[in-house]
């Protein structure tokens, strides 16, 4: 929580610097926008999910109404992968579901640093929230049957089961193993980010965007039974995004 209170003060103190630095230029106008992002973030793994976004020009004073929706695949930070002692195929020892996050969102983005056509960096502050609808899948498992070598079952992993020892274990089980099983829970998220758009031809949009979010659920999620799970997941993130404006 005090990495995020540093991130929040970095965001407030860098925006205010832009706004006080902003200087009238010759810059083009669009009235509305279209992203989509690949996103890397505290909470996730190696790709954090992926994000989409609309917005529209609310008025003449650069603030926009946005709308979004982020999917992510959200983990539990004392997950570790280990290779099989058998097989050499990683898995999770002690993870029994996966939480997939559906955020929508709806926002305002203020431009407080303007491009000017064809160079420089457009600098939004960007706010929004909105319903998250988490979807807990179980996570299935690989293990030998009896000790054997050659038979092999896959099952969601179950810290009470015997048979699912460490040393039994030959990998995860197959992409979206389970999903029909799956568990819906309901909660809500909010974001606070910096947006800074590097593109040099006017209806397309290039840029990355950092910041932080909170996602919380009405219920703890249970990722981990042996492990500290929580209703409540703050990460810090960063979106590298592409688009299209007019």
């Amino acid at each position: 929580m005090l990495l995020l209170r540093k991130l929040s003060f970095v965001l407030i103190m860098i925006g205010g610097s832009i706004f006080s630095m902003a200087q009238t230029q010759d810059s083009y106008d669009y009235d509305s926008e279209f992203t989509w992002g690949i996103n890397k973030n505290s909470s996730g793994g190696l790709i954090g999910g992926f994000t989409f976004k609309k917005s529209r020009r609310l008025d003449k004073k650069n603030s926009f109404e946005t709308y979004g929706l982020e999917i992510m695949n959200v983990k539990n930070p004392e997950e570790v992968r280990y290779p099989s002692s058998r097989t050499g195929n990683y898995f999770i020892f002690g993870k029994t579901n996966y939480l997939y996050a559906l955020r929508l969102q709806y926002g305002r983005d203020f431009v407080f640093f303007k491009k000017a056509p064809q160079q420089g960096v457009e600098i939004k502050v960007v706010m929004a929230a909105g319903p998250s609808l988490g979807i807990v899948a179980p996570y299935y498992i690989e293990r030998a049957v009896d000790n054997s070598r050659f038979l092999s079952v896959t099952e969601q992993y179950d810290p009470n089961n015997p048979r699912h020892d460490f040393r039994y274990i030959l990998g995860t089980g197959n992409l979206l193993q389970g999903i029909g099983d799956s568990k819906i829970q309901l909660g809500a998220n909010a974001k606070l980010a910096l947006n800074f758009e590097l593109g040099t031809i006017k209806s397309q949009v290039t840029g990355f965007e950092v910041g932080f979010l909170v996602d919380a659920y009405f219920n703890k999620i249970v990722l981990m039974p042996a492990a500290n799970n929580n209703a409540v997941f703050p990460t810090i993130f960063f979106t590298l995004f592409y688009g299209s404006r007019k």
